[in-house]
Formats: structure tokens, sequence, C-alpha cells
């Protein structure tokens, strides 16, 4: 079989020929320009994980970096079937939602004394132990507990092949970001984020990219971490960041699309409108990402440090705090493991 393209030639592939969602030149020219404007501040840091991820063990620690892993692998699919009915966790005196429920979920186990960021604990824990660590205080359970009890158990008999260690499952990726996101989907199953369009497979990778920055991310807090290549990372291609993409004019739906997904229709994994949003988001990032440094070298006269990896770290907060003035524009739904 034909190896798929990768995340971001799979990006430009989907948008050349998609049919119901477009990049817009012109709104990626606007958000280019509002994400010049924040170019010098602490949104395109690389030194804020500890920020971005404040119910992470700390860095200096090697539960940290396991914790990162264990997160990453079961992070995937948290909107509810109702808006008004969320999985709530709490943790240390306060309630969260969606991504960070689960964030709360392995922090409060880790507090209860739960070893569940130790992988011969991980790779045997039962499906009754893993749904009491992702339990929920609402009435409303964590979506797909069974695949994530497979994901992480999964991933845990593979992590025990590198002693246990996600530090030195990732070395050997050479410290290449490329060569890291190809060690984790070969060896990892549940990241084969992968679909076919027009005939030809393509890779998104949501996660196995996320992965990868995370692992940037806490390896920059320790003081320890060069990972060059780093420009290889596309967007991670979710439901949240294509809305705030559409709410901001660098992406666009056609009437069809955008009265099916108001009507509340789900989209099956692979189905042809979710791969065209999902890859049509990613080039709309390398476009808005190629303004931005043209901005940067142009006006600045400075070498662009900002890459896609860290405009999705910026978008996605964005859409959280602007949810209501972006209310009336859809979020996709897909039920899968990939995101």
């Amino acid at each position: 079989m034909e190896r798929p393209l990768p995340p971001r030639e799979s990006g430009r592939f989907v948008a050349e020929k998609s049919k119901d969602v477009f990049v817009d030149e012109e709104g990626v020219k606007k958000t280019a320009e509002m994400l010049y404007a924040l170019r010098d501040s602490e949104v395109f840091q690389t030194t804020g994980w500890k920020k971005m991820n404040p119910l992470a063990p700390s860095p200096d620690t090697d539960d940290a970096i396991n914790w990162v892993f264990v997160v990453d692998t079961m992070n995937f699919s948290f909107w509810p079937d109702q808006p008004d009915q969320e999985c709530e966790v709490k943790c240390r005196g306060t309630t969260y939602r969606g991504y960070m429920a689960l964030c709360a979920a392995i922090t409060r186990a880790m507090d209860e004394g739960v070893p569940i960021t130790d992988g011969t604990y991980f790779s045997q824990m039962t499906l009754k132990q893993l749904e009491h660590v992702l339990r929920s205080d609402s009435a409303t359970p964590m979506p797909m507990l069974r695949e994530r009890h497979a994901a992480l158990t999964e991933a845990g008999h593979v992590l025990m092949q590198h002693g246990g260690s996600f530090r030195q499952f990732m070395s050997r990726g050479e410290n290449d970001a490329e060569k890291m996101v190809s060690y984790i989907v070969e060896n990892l199953p549940s990241y084969r984020d992968e679909a076919t369009f027009e005939g030809r497979r393509i890779a998104f990778y949501k996660r196995a990219q996320i992965l990868v920055a995370d692992f940037w991310g806490i390896m920059e807090a320790r003081g320890e971490a060069n990972i060059p290549n780093l420009d290889y990372l596309t967007m991670f291609a979710d439901y949240r960041v294509p809305q705030a993409l559409v709410y901001l004019g660098a992406l666009r739906y056609s009437d069809l699309l955008m009265e099916s997904l108001k009507n509340g229709e789900l989209l099956s994994s692979g189905d042809r409108r979710e791969v065209e949003i999902r890859g049509c988001s990613i080039w709309s990032v390398e476009r808005i990402k190629t303004r931005l440094c043209e901005l940067i070298e142009e006006r600045d006269g400075k070498k662009c440090h900002i890459n896609s990896a860290l405009i999705d770290f910026y978008l996605w907060p964005y859409a959280k705090e602007h949810h209501k003035e972006m209310a009336h524009i859809p979020i996709h739904h897909t039920r899968c493991i990939y995101y």
C-alpha cells in the first residue's frame, strides 16, 4: 500500500479538490495581520508549556513526561451529545470540562495515589479501573471509555518495550519532529489518523503531532529541548480550530455544508466533508503562517520563529474564549479516536 501524503501535503491536496470547504485568501491576510500584532507577545513564546498545562505535574519530574503520554493517548472526542450535558471533573477545587476534564481526571488519580503514569500499571489496567479514574462528577460520563481503554493499554504495552519511559520511546525519533511523528504512527495504531480522498491516501496525524509538540514543550520547560525540524508540524486538525478559522474568515463553508452542520448532522470519520474541513483547516493555517512570516520579514527585518503548531496553540484557546461570539458557527461532530 502506498504511503499516505504527509499532513501538510494532504492539506494542500484536499484544499485543491475541495467542494464544500474553501480557504479564503482575504481572510488569511486579515488573520495574519491580527497575529502579526501579537508576534512578540507571550502567546507565541515557546516557554509557556506549564501555563498551558496547569494540571500537569512539575516539568522537572519524570511523572510529567509520562503524564503527557497518558493524556495525549486519550485526547479525543470530548464534545457532548447535548450542549448542557457535559462530563465534568473536579480537581483541586475547580471543575473542568472537555479536554481539561481528562487532564483533571489524570491529575486527580495521581493525587489519590493511583500510579496512572506508570507504564507497568496502565498497560495492564482494567476497564473498570480506568472507568474509576475517568469518573465524571456530573451525570454525563466521559465519552468513548472503551476506546480510551483500548488506546491506553495498547500504548502501555508499546511503552514497556522502551523501559516504560515515554522519553526513551521518543528518543527513537532521533530528536527530529518528522521522524518522531513517523515513529509514533508506525508503533501506535491508535495514532494512525489517515483517510482516502480522491483516490489518494492522506494523513492528518493530529494526535501524533500534538504528542511531539507537547514533548517539545515539556522538554523546553525542563531546559533540555532543542528539537529541529519543528516546521514539519502542521496545525492539529480537530473540531474546535476550524470553527475559529471560519469565524476569522480564513475558512469558508458552502451553504449546503453549513446547513447540514446547523441541523446537527453527524459526520463519520472519513466522510468527504469531514476530510475537507480538516484538510482545508491545515492548509488555511499554512497560508496564514506563510503570510505572517512575510509580514515579520518585510516589516521587522527578522527571521520568523512562529510555526503552525504555535498558531494552533493560539487559535484553540481563542476559540474557547470567544465561544459565545462564534456560537452561530457550527462545530462539525465526528465520533472517532483521532480527535
